[in-house]
């Protein structure tokens, strides 16, 4: 497993045009999902856009998913495929959500004008679309669907009102709901099946009755993520993952119409992307979203990860505190990037091989790090590593032996430097 290995594995990836040969691994399937080693990380968010802008414009695929929150993302979502709407920038720039550098960027801008430019072309109903696969909303997404029961549904706003008065008795703090129901036999369970079912039996067919039905899957998500969250262990991530592909299915169904499903990208982090089944999550009692849409959609679905060496990173050194530069330790002996760093390469594609057919360093299992929006990069001798066999857990990926912080746009930290110009298209 040396250098040499490595090196006749990797492919070149200077230009957006290196990604052909993993848009012929693509092939015509329906699911596409990029990861990222980081939430703060510039070239990820920038390889990401070009590879998806080649998805949209060459292979047709309809919507894009993040890991997000539905109500923001639909804010986005209007800017890019309605005429006249805000700029994808003030649309953006609203996310009020710690933290907001994951999407208020000025990469995520960038892609979102060339896609609102792509879009002007197109008839209404060949759009594609931008949306949010999370779980957190929840009182955002039960205001939206008060406000629109309110307007269209008068028959069901009393079960609406219900959901409503129910989380208002614990606060306006889904966390402290989440304390409260765990440890009482009270919950607001009932309340949520009732508001669900009434939606869903009454929310027209159309984009803004789909939007609603959605918000009220993220509550009844929400509810249920809140209420396990306190106990620990794996529900309250499989809750997650779970949710954010139920949601993939729902828009790919929602924007096949009657000819069957459509394709669509999602952006995640790497540990949501790729298969837990080959990693440690599994031991832990962990699915993710990548195993489950192999699981139900087979071939239909390609994973691409992505990892780096060094660089520099934005996050935060506890939950809700202000976001900063910091720096990113070169990797661990032993680690996968350790191993591709020894390689000696600057960027690299690597398209998994066949089991018969690849090297023996794909199917070795190694530390892979994995970045979050919280980060303490003194404490990675004990962890920010999950244990991956690279080969079962993508089907490509994306080496940049350095790397630079993402821009925010509500300057935390304050923009350093000209953002690169990849992809050349956005």
């Amino acid at each position: 497993m040396g250098p040499d290995e490595i090196r006749r594995s990797a492919l070149p990836l200077d230009a957006p045009d290196d990604l052909d040969p993993l848009m012929e691994r693509i092939g015509d399937a329906r699911y596409v999902l990029i990861g990222e080693a980081s939430h703060g990380t510039h070239q990820f968010y920038s390889w990401r856009a070009a590879l998806t802008c080649r998805l949209i414009s060459e292979k047709g695929f309809r919507f894009v998913g993040v890991e997000g929150d539905w109500p923001d993302c639909d804010r986005v979502h209007r800017s890019v495929t309605r005429p006249g709407a805000e700029d994808p920038y003030a649309a953006l720039y609203g996310f009020a959500r710690w933290p907001t550098f994951m999407w208020a960027n000025e990469e995520v801008v960038k892609f979102c004008r060339w896609l609102r430019r792509w879009n002007e072309a197109l008839p209404e109903g060949e759009r594609c679309g931008f949306h949010g696969l999370d779980v957190y909303s929840l009182w955002d997404s039960l205001r939206a669907v008060r406000r629109y029961a309110a307007r269209h549904l008068p028959g069901q706003v009393d079960a609406v009102l219900r959901a409503v008065d129910c989380f208002e008795a614990y606060g306006h703090d889904p966390q402290q709901y989440g304390m409260v129901a765990r440890l009482m036999p009270e919950s607001c369970e009932k309340e949520v099946v009732g508001l669900l079912a009434a939606v869903i039996e009454a929310a027209p067919g159309d984009e803004e009755g789909f939007a609603i039905r959605q918000n009220a899957q993220v509550v009844a998500g929400a509810e249920e993520y809140y209420r396990s969250m306190v106990g620990g262990g794996a529900q309250s991530w499989n809750v997650r993952d779970i949710h954010m592909a139920d949601t993939l299915d729902r828009l790919a169904d929602f924007y096949g119409g009657a000819d069957g499903g459509a394709k669509g990208v999602v952006w995640a982090h790497n540990t949501h992307v790729g298969d837990a089944r080959a990693t440690d999550m599994t031991a832990a009692g962990m699915t993710n979203l990548g195993e489950l849409v192999r699981e139900r959609h087979g071939d239909d679905v390609v994973l691409v990860g992505f990892g780096t060496h060094r660089g520099t990173v934005v996050a935060a050194e506890r939950w809700g505190a202000q976001a900063e530069v910091m720096q990113v330790p070169p990797a661990r002996p032993a680690s996968l990037e350790s191993l591709l760093h020894a390689a000696e390469l600057e960027r690299a594609l690597f398209i998994v091989p066949p089991a018969a057919d690849r090297p023996g360093w794909y199917d070795q299992p190694l530390g892979h790090r994995a970045i979050g929006v919280v980060y303490r990069p003194d404490r990675e001798r004990w962890g920010n590593y999950v244990p991956t066999v690279l080969g079962r857990r993508y089907d490509a990926f994306i080496w940049l032996d350095r790397s630079e912080a993402l821009h925010p746009l509500h300057g935390e930290p304050p923009e350093e430097e000209e953002l690169e110009t990849f992809p050349t298209a956005v």
